[in-house]
């Protein structure tokens, strides 16, 4: 079965399928060291990578098992990132959500507002019942994103990554379908803070 990439849209951001363009300013954000620093696997030292991740995207909306999207800023059509479900279960009603925004578009909301805007079109497109989410236990950026949409901190996956060398634990977060709300989209103040 294959999902439709969506295109959505909120107040500051657009979501939309990745293309052949995104692949520059995709391979300038995944080889960043510092953007990387929490992430399994290391940045990225080939362009050719780039290419590959866009190719990954639409295969994994042609084999059903979920959507990525990119994320512009609205207002002038900066590439701000992406956010991703992937891994989608349509027995157990399951998929996992990921995301990685330029460090120049932290701090503003961004990552927080694509989370909420994809989530509501998988609760209501793909009839989800849980999503899951993993953050290495030092980003807490990341982890204070998660709990703004509703993710509950579940665990800790004691030394499951090897990131730039160093062993490190990751926090396993959840949402269900049940503790979802819709019709909260991030608020204004939290914005400012993530």
């Amino acid at each position: 079965m294959t999902v439709a990439t969506p295109t959505l849209q909120t107040a500051r951001l657009r979501l939309r399928p990745f293309t052949e363009a995104d692949a520059d300013p995709l391979y300038a954000l995944h080889s960043d060291a510092h953007v990387m620093r929490y992430w399994d696997s290391p940045p990225w030292t080939e362009r050719a990578r780039a290419d590959r991740f866009v190719t990954r995207c639409q295969k994994i909306a042609d084999e059903g098992t979920g959507a990525r999207v990119a994320i512009d800023r609205a207002s002038d059509g900066a590439f701000v990132g992406w956010c991703g479900l992937t891994e989608w279960n349509p027995e157990y009603r399951s998929a996992s959500l990921g995301y990685c925004l330029k460090e120049a578009m932290w701090g503003h909301g961004y990552a927080t507002e694509a989370a909420h805007a994809l989530l509501r079109w998988a609760f209501d497109t793909l009839d989800l019942n849980r999503v899951q989410a993993e953050a290495d236990t030092r980003n807490e950026g990341s982890a204070r994103v998660l709990e703004k949409v509703g993710f509950v901190r579940e665990g800790t996956l004691r030394e499951d990554c090897v990131v730039n060398g160093e062993v490190s634990d990751s926090w396993v977060f959840g949402l269900l379908r049940r503790d979802w709300r819709p019709s909260d989209p991030p608020h204004a103040a939290d914005r400012a803070a993530v």
